[in-house]
Parts: structure tokens; sequence; C-alpha cells
């Protein structure tokens, strides 16, 4: 985005930001107000008009500019600056299609620095993780709100990445170290909740490190470790710890 001196330099969508021609974008100075634009590259011409008018009417200060290419914005946009991001709708397609991946990779490589988010309608962690190794900045999944894709379009341009929170706890779950198995006639002694509080109490984790891996509040860790104090004998974790640790070891001998 070109910025001049006391005012705001951006371009802007003639009719409701759908392009008619080479020069349906202008230049527009507007003293004391900035406009965040965004253009987005979509082959599908309905799917991108409604887009781009829904982006508009939610967000009256975000100027979007839909094209069916990279080729289109870049004839259309001579001269005009950068926008602040730049969003790729795929639609259907799957970044894991080797094909569709290779395309994404031929888009951020034609449009550097510009941050580019992908939009499509898989929720597929696998398809976000490939959008993501191929160099995109952000996936949005289609049941995501527009608000969203506003705040992600911020969030990059400021060197930031975005995925759904959704997604981001479904990888931690699926990169969670699994618990060793309990010694026999442990899980007679502690409910399976406090079985999963001792696998990270006999490691030595903090209890804020164990409410975020268990998804627990930290005052419902302390209540757990009290408890598997309590029927351990132990008068502190250190001392719980260790008669954990030496029942495993019993175990595994």
């Amino acid at each position: 985005m070109n910025m001049m001196k006391g005012d705001a330099y951006i371009a802007e969508a003639i009719g409701h930001g759908h392009l008619q021609g080479p020069n349906s974008i202008r230049n527009i100075k507007r003293p004391g107000r900035f406009v965040e634009t965004l253009v987005l590259i979509d082959r599908r011409a309905l799917e991108r008009e409604c887009f781009v008018r829904s982006i508009e009417m939610s967000h009256p200060r975000v100027s979007v500019a839909g094209f069916g290419s990279v080729e289109e914005w870049r004839e259309t946009a001579v001269g005009m600056g950068e926008p602040a991001a730049i969003l790729f709708n795929i639609g259907a397609r799957e970044v894991s299609d080797p094909a569709v991946g290779e395309e994404l990779v031929a888009v951020l490589d034609s449009v550097r620095p510009v941050p580019v988010i992908v939009i499509a309608e898989s929720e597929d962690l696998r398809d976000m993780i490939a959008a993501i190794d191929c160099g995109a900045r952000g996936y949005i999944p289609a049941s995501i709100g527009f608000e969203f894709i506003v705040e992600a379009m911020r969030l990059t341009a400021a060197g930031g990445m975005f995925l759904p929170a959704a997604s981001v706890l479904s990888l931690r779950d699926a990169l969670r170290p699994k618990a060793e198995a309990a010694p026999a006639g442990l899980d007679k002694q502690f409910t399976a909740r406090q079985l999963d509080v001792v696998d990270a109490l006999r490691r030595g984790k903090a209890n804020k490190i164990i409410a975020f891996e268990l998804d627990m509040s930290e005052s419902t860790v302390k209540v757990h470790i009290r408890n598997i104090m309590k029927k351990l004998k132990a008068t502190n974790r250190t001392e719980a710890a260790f008669k954990l640790n030496s029942l495993f070891a019993s175990t595994d001998a």
C-alpha cells in the first residue's frame, strides 16, 4: 500500500468491488482516513462477487478488489501499490492435492512479499498444514465468519500467521506425547483424570503446563495433586513424584 504524507493513498474497486476492465480501479486520497485494502483471487466469478460485497458491507473501511487470477490483478493494478494481504480462494479444492499445491506455490512466488491467506471449504488439518508448508501465512475454512477474515489480514500484515483455534488445539492433541501404561493396580487407586495428572506429575511438570496439556484449570490441577498426594501418603509433590516413579520403575523391571 502506498502512503502519502497526511493522507491515506488506497486502491478502491468501482462498482461495489467487482472489476469490469483495466480502468475499473482508481486511486483515492482521503484526508485523515486510513482504509485497508484486500485483494481476492478467485476464478469463480459469482462467488468472487458475493465475497467482495459481503466483506465491504460488513467492514466499510476495508476495500476489497476481486480478480480471477494473479495475472489479471497485476495488469489492472499497475503502479497502485501492494494490498495488506491477498486472499486465495480455492473453494472445494484441497491444498493436499499436488496440483493445487503447485498452483498455490506459483501464486506465492508471484506476489511476494505480500502475505497470502488461503480460503477453502476443507477443514482438514492436513490441508492447513500443507498450505503453511507451501508458504501461505494463513488458512481460513469456509465455516469461519467474515469478521475473522479481516482480523486474519491484519495479523498476517503485521508478520503473524493465522489458523483457526480449533485446528491448533487438534494439532496440540496430535503432538502430545502418549502417557505410559500405568502400573497394575494404579488404575484402581486413581481415577482416569488423576492418572493423566500422575503421568505429568512424575515427569516434574509445573501446574501451568499440566493445566494447558490436559485442558483444565490450574485450580483443578492443584485439587488432583492434593488427592494424589493423600493417596500416596506423600507430604509434598516431590515425594509424590518420587513414589510414582518408583512404581513405574518397578513395573518396567
